[in-house]
């Protein structure tokens, strides 16, 4: 089976910058996204094959989340069943038979980190709605999950040390979500692996220059990792500011 995860950051914008033809390409079996933007039916993506899933945010034209499966889950759910992190269409629950697959779009703690607090209350929620669904089955969690982890996830970890996205509180967080039963695929299979980012700010040329960001990820639940036959990351796609990045699991 074969995972694509990406923010698309606007899918409208990023159907007329190839969106539909890389996804034929990497030919995946789920393609889940973030920060659509936009409701279904609001354009055209030209994907055939897959059911479609959709949790768009109440503020029309932010945020949001969608999956396309090409096998139908067993149930469906839309947020965490928390009112307070529900109405922006940031998660997206999918039940199969041998997992679950959660797609994501965390909140991002802002300029001079005035939601930080907001996030450190979204963090302890969703871990916490993670370990509940990881009692029952196996969790495949995938999405902007906006932190670099650790100092190999970013280019310049001194000067961003306080910056949204690389706070110790941020990174803490994530250390404590990975010691509660989970696994970054990509960092697992890639311990040294240097360079490797998802996220390019669109100043200076910084795609151009590498300079960049690894904030979307592929965790797993730890009983999943001998599944994990690859995890992917496709700097070479371009239409966001974000790449995607990829999971196969065998069975």
């Amino acid at each position: 089976m074969k995972f694509i995860s990406w923010n698309v950051n606007g899918l409208r914008a990023c159907l007329g910058k190839g969106f539909t033809e890389s996804m034929k390409v990497l030919d995946p079996d789920f393609i889940c996204l973030q920060e659509i933007k936009m409701e279904k039916g609001q354009a055209e993506h030209g994907l055939d094959g897959y059911s479609e899933v959709w949790n768009s945010a109440v503020k029309r034209g932010y945020s949001g989340t969608a999956v396309f499966a090409r096998t139908e889950p067993l149930s469906r759910a839309m947020g965490m069943g928390v009112p307070d992190h529900d109405n922006e269409g940031r998660l997206i629950t999918l039940e199969y038979p041998e997992f679950y697959l959660v797609c994501a779009y965390t909140p991002n703690s802002q300029r001079e980190l005035a939601r930080l607090d907001y996030r450190m209350r979204w963090e302890d929620d969703f871990r916490a709605y993670l370990k509940g669904l990881d009692a029952v089955k196996p969790v495949i969690l995938c999405g902007d999950l906006n932190v670099a982890h650790q100092e190999i996830d970013i280019k310049n970890p001194r000067s961003n040390r306080r910056n949204a996205g690389f706070t110790d509180e941020e990174r803490d967080k994530m250390t404590v979500l990975l010691a509660s039963g989970f696994t970054d695929a990509f960092r697992s299979l890639h311990p040294e692996t240097r360079d490797a980012y998802t996220w390019w700010s669109y100043m200076a040329k910084a795609r151009e220059r590498n300079i960049g960001w690894r904030i979307d990820y592929f965790l797993v639940s730890n009983r999943l990792m001998p599944n994990v036959k690859s995890a992917s990351i496709y700097p070479d796609i371009w239409g966001s500011d974000h790449c995607p990045v990829g999971l196969e699991l065998e069975p």
